[in-house]
């Protein structure tokens, strides 16, 4: 006997968990088929707060689905480059130091192909440049068999040391921007306008549970395979308890409405958004200046290579005349 009792028990709180479901579903569907004329409308206040959590939302996602390409390392790397992993075995300026300590081309060449002392290289831009430089510097520097240095060997084993050190800045760049603006903004969408999100639909759930009630109580509920819905009944016919009914659920839908407009309040008005757009600038117009101070240091080294090699030039010209 207590076991059916308990089985009944666990029945009625079946019921109790499915009913205000499917009488939502209900109701959703009648709005759906256009046999609702008494829905209960939403305050204009909440429809522009909702209208403005969805254009916060598609600026996130919007703004995501590009900046989100700070967090892969090669998001410039040309696609058309070959390297091999000797390539990327060492860094440029590690290249270079052995090679200066070479003293025969085989020497070189043995530096060049070093084996790796680390992980393997950046895959950048910057860094693909750098070393691109370096192997070209090296092309000439082994069939220079003149006297003196080749002026543009020179030139461009600085300017792969120079792009290697744009690149660490790049890559700096783009550490800073995963922490300070890519997280929040993450956090934002997945987080903040999740919570959002919930508390719109819990306005839903309870606004369709209140017209239900409402239709229910006033013999208005809509029937599968019924060709008229019967004929309400006034107002003043409603019984006590459909009255009391339609009470708690107009409570709990203004309950709902109150809680949502806090929530989608506090997401709008939050400066995080903004703060790690700052941040974003900050961290690219950062990586932007090392890049043009390491070049400004460049460009005057380079260019004093190319008047010395101009003159050069000139002088073997008027000798030759």
């Amino acid at each position: 006997m207590n076991n059916f009792k308990a089985f009944q028990k666990s029945l009625t709180s079946l019921s109790d968990q499915i009913t205000p479901f499917a009488s939502r579903t209900f109701q959703y569907t009648k709005e759906q088929l256009g046999q609702v004329e008494d829905k209960t409308q939403l305050p204009p206040d909440y429809i522009d707060l909702e209208k403005r959590v969805d254009a916060l939302k598609l600026v996130h996602q919007k703004m995501l689905s590009v900046t989100s390409q700070y967090a892969h390392e090669s998001y410039d790397y040309p696609p058309n480059i070959k390297e091999t992993f000797q390539d990327l075995g060492r860094t440029v300026s590690e290249k270079v130091s052995l090679l200066s300590a070479a003293t025969s081309p085989a020497e070189a060449q043995a530096a060049l192909t070093a084996p790796p002392s680390a992980k393997p290289q950046p895959k950048t831009f910057p860094h693909a440049i750098a070393r691109a430089s370096l192997a070209s510097s090296q092309a000439l520097h082994q069939q220079n068999t003149g006297a003196g240095d080749d002026p543009l060997a020179t030139a461009l084993e600085k300017y792969a040391l120079a792009m290697e050190r744009v690149g660490e800045a790049r890559l700096a760049q783009d550490a800073e921007i995963q922490s300070h603006f890519l997280a929040g903004w993450n956090t934002t969408l997945n987080t903040n306008l999740k919570f959002a999100a919930r508390a719109r639909q819990n306005v839903e759930k309870a606004r369709l549970t209140l017209d239900a009630v409402k239709a229910r109580a006033k013999g208005t509920t809509w029937k599968l395979g019924a060709s008229d819905r019967s004929e309400p009944h006034d107002e003043h016919e409603l019984s006590p308890e459909a009255q009391e009914e339609i009470e708690k659920a107009e409570d709990e839908f203004v309950t709902q409405t109150e809680e949502a407009v806090s929530v989608m309040k506090n997401v709008l008005d939050t400066p995080e958004p903004l703060r790690n757009l700052a941040e974003l600038i900050a961290a690219q117009m950062d990586y932007h200046k090392k890049a043009y101070e390491i070049l400004s240091e460049l460009a005057p080294v380079v260019e004093a290579l190319q008047v010395e090699q101009e003159a050069a030039y000139r002088k073997s010209r008027e000798g030759a005349s």
